[in-house]
């Protein structure tokens, strides 16, 4: 692909408020527009099994509207056919209206030739003609999903209803213990977008020009994470998507931008707050590394005695910056900072009003501080925390 001449050059600080803002950070939230504006703003939110403060499909609309309350989350995502559960990014909570876009995936998922897990024979009608007749059901609800206890045994039931969901007979419409729901796509879907009319040129243009507008600004890799795209897709519909190319430096690569991110510097208020590793700002690390200087890693499956910052390290994002980690856990109405990683003093204030934010919108009425890679802030850290929380709690 023969990429056309750059029609803006970007300082590394313009490329990163345009991303912060982008991504819901800079600037005052909709507030009116909610969690679901939160969800149409960023296109897909990632969901993950692990839970700590809570599950990051929650704490993404939380680090950028605040203490927006847990069961408004949930309900805000799954009532009134807002959205879909699918494949994106990972499996990722999407709106409903994109479902036209994901025609292409679904298409190829059909066409598959192979499978890691056998179907029986007439196993998926039978989950189809049980949905119909008995729908909305978990998968433990339509016979069982596993085999054995072992997590990858799945029964025929489960083998069934996860292919049917990939080829878009069925969909997830909501989470219930985390086990997902199933019910036909022609319940779940309204009518008028449910339908695989759009090609795939026409699919992946639109997920492109998406994943621009909520990065503001990325490279060719970025854009094609965003939705988990090959290259050579983004190749294809890229020129014919809206963005437009720009140079940013120190970035090394061709990068393109929202138009709309380029029209008005971006200002306004920056979110002090922790974030999940999920969290669409960094979920890709070589992006977080060359936009703020930060190494990330999730350390969940990482054995122990390997962990530097601790099992679901959150970044601390503050200013702008990223400017520490926290290792949260939870003890009944205490939250409990195992391990919490500094970038210098200055970082104390805004990791101590991250932490109480965070305590408040989980109710816990206590933050204990343990481990700090700079042993002599742990005492200035916890100062700082006591204060934080009442400040909270106050609001």
């Amino acid at each position: 692909m023969t990429t056309p001449p750059p029609t803006t050059d970007l300082s590394a600080d313009e490329a990163r408020r345009i991303v912060l803002r982008a991504q819901g950070f800079l600037g005052t939230p909709d507030r009116r527009a909610g969690v679901r504006g939160v969800l149409r703003h960023l296109g897909a939110v990632q969901l993950d099994t692990i839970s700590v403060l809570a599950r990051s499909h929650e704490l993404i609309p939380y680090a950028r509207l605040g203490a927006v309350g847990r069961k408004k989350v949930e309900s805000a995502y799954w009532t009134d056919t807002h959205a879909f559960e699918y494949w994106s990014h990972a499996a990722c909570i999407l709106p409903i209206e994109e479902w036209p876009h994901f025609a292409f995936r679904r298409r190829a998922y059909r066409s598959r030739p192979h499978w890691n897990h056998q179907l029986p024979d007439g196993t998926y009608d039978q989950v189809i003609k049980q949905l119909r007749t008995e729908g909305p059901l978990t998968a433990t609800e339509l016979g069982g999903a596993k085999k054995t206890s072992e997590w990858w045994d799945w029964s025929g039931t489960k083998v069934a209803v996860e292919r049917a969901l990939m080829y878009g007979e069925v969909v997830c419409v909501e989470r219930r213990g985390w086990k997902r729901v199933y019910d036909l796509a022609e319940r779940a879907v309204p009518a008028d977008l449910l339908h695989d009319e759009l090609d795939d040129a026409e699919c992946l243009r639109r997920l492109v020009r998406l994943a621009g507008q909520s990065l503001g600004v990325g490279t060719r890799a970025d854009i094609a994470d965003y939705h988990r795209l090959k290259g050579e897709q983004v190749d294809a519909v890229i020129a014919d998507s809206g963005l437009v190319p720009v140079t940013v430096e120190g970035w090394g690569k061709p990068a393109w931008a929202d138009p709309a991110a380029l029209e008005t510097p971006p200002r306004g208020r920056h979110r002090t707050t922790l974030l999940s590793p999920f969290d669409s700002l960094i979920w890709e690390r070589a992006r977080t590394e060359r936009i703020f200087g930060f190494t990330h890693r999730l350390e969940a499956y990482v054995p122990k005695p390997k962990r530097i910052y601790g099992y679901f390290a959150m970044p601390v994002l503050a200013g702008g910056r990223l400017v520490g980690r926290v290792d949260p856990a939870r003890e009944g109405s205490t939250l409990v900072a195992r391990q919490v990683t500094l970038d210098g003093p200055k970082a104390v204030p805004a990791v101590a009003q991250a932490l109480g934010e965070a305590a408040s919108w989980v109710n816990c009425t206590d933050i204990r501080v343990e481990r700090v890679d700079a042993p002599d802030l742990r005492e200035p850290l916890a100062k700082e925390v006591t204060g934080a929380l009442t400040a909270a709690a106050l609001r």
